[in-house]
């Protein structure tokens, strides 16, 4: 997934929680849904992030080229700026990108 065309917010909004339920028509269900995808954003940022970092690790680092690599700096920056998981995730279940099913419901 790409994280830089995401357009969710980066500050806490309100939700309209009609909106949300609106595909379950249960609140909790929706949260839960939300929840289960906000955990594998999560987990997938941040297997990209250790991927990239690992990119600048070296065997034998000095303790002064731990603090100046400005690159792996960089790349923590742009992890830092992303808006959190569970934003991404809301956005995701709002454009409906989210498949779910209750497998007690036929």
């Amino acid at each position: 997934m790409d994280f830089k065309k995401t357009s969710a917010p980066l500050n806490t909004i309100t939700y309209d929680r009609n909106k949300l339920d609106s595909q379950t028509n249960n609140i909790y269900e929706a949260i839960s849904v939300i929840s289960k995808r906000t955990v594998q954003i999560n987990e997938e940022i941040k297997k990209e992030l250790i991927e990239k970092l690992e990119e600048f690790a070296s065997p034998t680092e000095s303790l002064d080229e731990i603090f100046e690599n400005k690159e792996q700096i960089e790349v923590s920056k742009f992890y830092e700026k992303l808006p959190k998981a569970h934003a991404i995730a809301i956005e995701n279940w709002l454009s409906e990108k989210i498949y779910f099913r209750n497998p007690e419901i036929k």
